[in-house]
């Protein structure tokens, strides 16, 4: 099998560069473009530098995303919510993820 060339990733380039270009104003995500899918991008999101949901929320609305396809998870034995949708754009599929710290529950209540 012959190596993905940096020609083969232009899809998902072009629509990165398109990205800047269009939505430069929204919170900069963390981007993965790679060679074993070279027509996807991935764009995530951390809690740790900005509110990732609301974050997710502003770049799915750009990106034409239905928000019935976002689905909702956890990990980390709930302590991390994620959020992840995918859609198209300028031809690439991308792959949107948000990552957002859970709020830890109030106590109720007390030791009698």
């Amino acid at each position: 099998m012959d190596a993905v060339t940096l020609d083969g990733l232009s899809v998902a380039l072009r629509a990165l560069r398109l990205l800047t270009t269009d939505f430069g104003h929204l919170p900069g995500p963390d981007l993965h473009v790679n060679t074993i899918w070279p027509g996807q991008m991935e764009l995530a999101l951390h809690d740790s530098r900005l509110d990732s949901l609301a974050a997710f929320e502003a770049w799915r609305e750009a990106l034409g995303i239905d928000p019935g396809t976002v689905t909702y998870g956890e990990q980390g034995s709930g302590s991390t919510r994620v959020l992840t949708a995918c859609g198209e754009f300028a031809g690439a599929t991308v792959k949107l993820t948000a990552f957002a710290t859970a709020p830890v529950p109030a106590v109720v209540g007390g030791a009698g």
